[in-house]
């Protein structure tokens, strides 16, 4: 049977909107408990975490710096204590942390405060870790964005 191009871009084209039953399709997806991010994931199209299988993705969770604030551990405290609730929701703790990547503003600077966080949140065996530097987050106070992968036992 030949199809001409025609066709062939209608049968495409016609496939786009079919549904597909897809990985997100069984998977289990967490919204966050706050309502002001809960909407933002909402219309941004996006969950706090998604499990799928035995693995656990978690979107990227911003430490920000509110006014007056000085110490960056206070930021980043935030951020890890928000992805622990993410993780327990999800059925999982900082043990099941397999690999974090971390996009900062500014990576001299914000180091230092980031290990002195995460080592009270992560021991040893540590998860693989990547840091990436970045010009510029979501919202503009976010001085470091922090993702992570996880493992359900």
């Amino acid at each position: 049977m030949r199809i001409n191009m025609a066709t062939a871009i209608w049968i495409i084209a016609a496939g786009a909107n079919t549904a597909v039953a897809g990985a997100r399709e069984d998977a289990k997806t967490f919204m966050a408990s706050d309502p002001g991010l809960a909407k933002i994931e909402a219309d941004w199209g996006f969950s706090d975490a998604i499990v799928t299988g035995d693995t656990i993705y978690l979107s990227g969770v911003v430490a920000s710096v509110r006014e007056g604030e000085t110490d960056l551990r206070v930021a980043y405290t935030r951020a890890f204590e928000r992805i622990g609730e993410t993780l327990r929701k999800a059925g999982a703790s900082w043990d099941d942390v397999v690999d974090i990547t971390s996009f900062h503003t500014d990576l001299t600077t914000q180091m230092p405060a980031m290990v002195a966080v995460k080592n009270g949140y992560i021991k040893a065996p540590f998860p693989a870790w990547t840091a990436i530097q970045v010009s510029r987050l979501i919202p503009p106070s976010g001085i470091t964005e922090i993702k992570i992968i996880a493992k359900k036992r």
